[in-house]
């Protein structure tokens, strides 16, 4: 067995057992359910006996508790679908926020490779196909378990024979359902595959459009995506058909069961034996209410199945890697100024390539800017990352006030930090809503502030809607120059005292870069500023300069 399915089955068996836990008061219900439905057909047992039988017994009685017990079943099977409902979305929303935390925890450094429609897969709909695992599942594989024990228990009590008919046929529902279930298995897992692959192609088309356009390829591609969907809809078509052999089998062990139960009572009712019709008719109803609960289960069955193979994409994304010692305390630091020191810090991506920084020593106090230069692979954007949280260094540690960086709160290092990269992150909306994703809270005034420093109001006010104007994904519809000012003015907003500038100007023509580079001194005045860029912006800082020239002998002087 690969370490991948033994994590997985690990991961699974973990999940059913403390969704068994969770699941506890909808198991309960469905107990209740299945005493009440004894009770139900007790009473309806005598009913269509004293029917058939007219005088012979009193029906008054038995009529007022099929239907007391009828309203009873009802409300707890109305429950019992509400706490389902809960379990599911409580399960969606818990392994959802695990999953995502881990992936902003390893940061693009860890996840390279990883394609964003497959990591989109697994956060959305691989655990949405974990819903029925928590919701359906779990309660109903607990209440298949002993429900249609208590059935046989009271076809026993009424008629051993009757019970060990029900007894026979029950012991042949596993086989068909591991029959179905490997079957369901093989066909989740080949959904999943082209739904993966349907998502990538979908996602890169849409990306490379103008390009797919201008080479002449758009149907071409168009026609890929439709093969693409139709061989989706064909596995997801196999699945059902699985889930409908399933169906038909347990239908024919319940037709097995009836009849031969129809037999055992065939003798006594047509010799005559009246006394005996309320159990006859008790147990041959016995046997629908039987096969529910095995129906239901065998009804949810594939979500396992699903729900295994969704876990195998969950598990085989890499996971954090744990702190070497646990920290004294988690932190946070003053947020007057940030002062940074790298102690020692080797760190690799590749151990095969070696370690980009090697046992790199710096302070960089309070307010001040330090410049990383080098050239390209030096490690300039790793330094970033390091402070972002992304990713840990092998060996040495980095401080930020003193406090070792892995023993701060997420949430305040987030806080603390501003980075304005090559390509700022915009997403579909409003200029202001992006501007306000650096502090949503910040009053009318603040964001106007922030605007004017940033000088997006220079191409705003120029726009149909001003800052209102909606833009694309990406900042479709902006220059780059344009973007840069909005991720400027978002960080000016912000206000962080740690800011991290990744090569800001590398996309931008000399003359827009002369504008930006404006904003951004200004925005460096009383901050403490990273910049990672070519060695010509030295210049245009004023601070110290790390010099990477070879990440393992780096060399750090004063700028003035």
């Amino acid at each position: 067995m690969s370490r991948t399915a033994s994590s997985t089955k690990t991961w699974i068996r973990r999940e059913i057992r403390d969704g068994r836990r969770r699941a506890a008061y909808a198991i309960t219900l469905g107990a209740g359910g299945v005493i009440l439905a004894i009770g139900q057909i007790a009473c309806a047992a005598r009913l269509l006996a004293g029917a058939l039988h007219p005088g012979t017994m009193g029906i008054a009685l038995p009529a007022i508790g099929f239907a007391v017990a009828a309203l009873l079943r009802a409300g707890l099977i109305n429950l019992q679908e509400r706490e389902a409902s809960r379990l599911g979305i409580a399960a969606r929303r818990r392994l959802r926020s695990e999953t995502l935390s881990n992936v902003m925890t390893l940061g693009p450094g860890r996840l390279r490779g990883r394609h964003s429609a497959e990591l989109a897969g697994v956060i959305i709909d691989r655990i949405e196909a974990l819903d029925g695992l928590h919701g359906r599942w779990i309660p109903a594989a607990s209440v298949a378990g002993f429900g249609p024990g208590l059935i046989i228990i009271a076809a026993l009590i009424v008629d051993w024979r009757s019970g060990l008919i029900l007894l026979a046929t029950g012991m042949l529902v596993p086989v068909s359902m591991a029959i179905t279930g490997i079957g369901t298995g093989i066909a989740a897992r080949n959904q999943f595959t082209a739904m993966t692959r349907l998502q990538t192609r979908f996602l890169d088309r849409i990306r490379g459009i103008a390009t797919i356009v201008l080479a002449g390829r758009a149907e071409a591609e168009a026609a890929a995506l439709g093969t693409a969907a139709d061989d989706l809809r064909r596995r997801t078509m196999r699945i059902l058909r699985v889930a409908f052999l399933n169906a038909t089998m347990l239908d024919l062990l319940a037709a097995a069961a009836l009849v031969g139960i129809a037999i055992r009572f065939a003798a006594p009712l047509l010799g005559g034996d009246v006394a005996i019709a309320p159990v006859a008719l008790f147990c041959i109803l016995l046997v629908p209410e039987f096969f529910a609960p095995i129906r239901a289960f065998s009804a949810v069955y594939q979500d396992r199945m699903t729900a295994q193979t969704a876990a195998e994409d969950i598990v085989g994304l890499p996971q954090p890697e744990p702190a070497p010692v646990t920290p004294p305390a988690i932190r946070t630091v003053p947020a007057q100024g940030v002062a940074i020191a790298f102690e020692d810090v080797t760190f690799g991506w590749d151990e095969a390539r070696g370690p980009v920084l090697d046992k790199l020593s710096f302070r960089l106090p309070a307010n001040e800017t330090m410049m990383l230069v080098g050239p390209s692979g030096a490690g300039k954007s790793t330094i970033i990352e390091l402070l972002l949280g992304f990713a840990r260094p092998q060996s040495g540690r980095i401080t930020i006030n003193g406090a070792p960086i892995e023993t701060l709160v997420p949430a305040a290092l987030a806080r603390m930090t501003a980075i304005i990269s090559q390509r700022p992150f915009l997403f579909a909306g409003t200029i202001e809503d992006n501007i306000r994703l650096g502090r949503p809270e910040a009053s009318e005034a603040e964001l106007q502030e922030a605007v004017r420093l940033a000088r997006v109001a220079d191409f705003a006010a120029q726009l149909p809607q001003g800052l209102a104007t909606p833009i694309g994904d990406g900042g479709y519809g902006l220059s780059g120059g344009q973007a840069q000012r909005i991720a400027i003015a978002r960080a000016f907003l912000k206000d962080a005292r740690l800011l991290l500038l990744d090569e800001p100007t590398a996309q931008l023509d000399p003359a827009t870069e002369h504008d930006v580079l404006d904003s951004l001194k200004r925005l460096a005045i009383g901050r403490t500023v990273i910049l990672a860029s070519h060695a010509a912006f030295a210049h245009e800082f004023k601070g110290r300069k790390l010099d990477l020239g070879g990440a393992r002998s780096p060399t750090l002087q004063g700028v003035a």
